[in-house]
């Protein structure tokens, strides 16, 4: 039985209320990964684009171009250009982390090698600046390139930061709204400034963006000790075999005592772990309470990206990404 538009993920009623834009975006999308020269490239990029991604962060610039009631073509090309950022950053991303499975599928850098992940996450990059740059518009392109810049100045904090079990909250708040919430918040802010919106509902797009990519990245990160690998795309417990120091380790790093200590220390630091490792891992955090102060969090940043679009005129797309919010942390409830 189908269901009834109230009853759809939010995403998926954007989707579907977008969904001439997104044709349109994809076919871009197409277009533009294609290489005369080297056939990897659409290969390589074909296989993550195509991957049945909800291609989040494009339609956050579809829908704020649309909420300032934009009549233009450029949204298009913004909104594959973020798309792209976005690929790029993945595939990069996967062979940092030495990763195996991105969206329930063996990633780019498992089935080509690292250098053809890299090189083709590069040539991503450039496509995405002569996309944007097509714009004419100097505020998109500062915009985008700041991104593209705060991106990976959070990838290489998270570098150093990760294995530390000194790094703070407030370090892994500065990782996220660099890795994640950058994106998140340029998708949503460019689609307002090509629509020539007042500065006050650029700026309330821009910090719903921020906001929302916060809740969306702690989300992902509690998910990884108690979510559905199915579901999340990758198997649970990656983060901590990966050694990433995330929002609830650090919770619960933070009220260890010596013998717990030196776990963390052995696991997170020296990287010399055991099957049973993130068993205890687990254990340690419920203990603790650390998996609920982290989903805590989680809700209260869902909750501040709906208050920034209190500036926003009514609309239909308002509502849905008001929903949007709630969903994401729905996923831990």
């Amino acid at each position: 039985m189908p269901k009834t538009e109230n009853s759809q993920k939010p995403h998926d009623r954007m989707a579907t209320y977008l969904a001439a834009d997104l044709d349109a975006v994809n076919a871009l999308i197409r277009a533009r990964m294609a290489s005369e020269h080297a056939p990897r490239i659409p290969e390589v990029t074909a296989h993550l684009v195509e991957a049945g991604g909800k291609r989040l962060r494009p339609m956050l610039t579809l829908a704020a171009a649309h909420l300032c009631d934009y009549d233009g073509q450029f949204h298009i090309n913004l909104a594959a250009t973020v798309e792209f950022i976005h690929t790029a950053t993945l595939l990069h991303d996967d062979v940092v982390d030495e990763s195996g499975q991105r969206r329930g599928r063996p990633t780019a850098n498992l089935l080509w090698d690292n250098k053809s992940s890299v090189l083709v996450g590069d040539y991503l990059f450039s496509r995405s600046f002569q996309l944007m740059v097509e714009t004419g518009s100097l505020r998109v392109l500062d915009i985008l390139s700041n991104a593209s810049a705060t991106i990976a100045e959070g990838e290489v904090l998270q570098l150093t930061a990760s294995q530390d079990l000194a790094t703070t909250e407030a370090i892994y708040l500065q990782v996220v709204r660099g890795k994640t919430a950058a994106l998140f918040s340029a998708a949503t802010e460019v689609g307002g400034v090509i629509a020539d919106a007042p500065d006050a509902v650029v700026q309330a797009l821009c910090d719903y963006g921020d906001a929302l990519g916060v809740a969306f990245q702690v989300v992902d990160d509690l998910l990884d000790f108690q979510g559905d690998a199915g579901a999340i795309g990758k198997n649970l417990g990656d983060d901590f075999r990966e050694r990433k120091l995330t929002l609830p380790l650090i919770k619960a790093v933070a009220q260890a005592d010596a013998e717990e200590r030196a776990f963390w220390e052995r696991t997170i630091e020296k990287g010399k772990q055991t099957e049973a490792d993130l068993d205890t891992a687990q254990a340690l955090l419920r203990k603790h309470g650390a998996l609920a102060d982290t989903a805590s969090e989680a809700h209260a940043w869902a909750a501040r990206a709906k208050s920034a679009l209190a500036p926003l005129p009514d609309h239909e797309i308002k509502d849905m990404l008001s929903d949007l919010a709630d969903y994401v942390v729905e996923r831990i409830n």
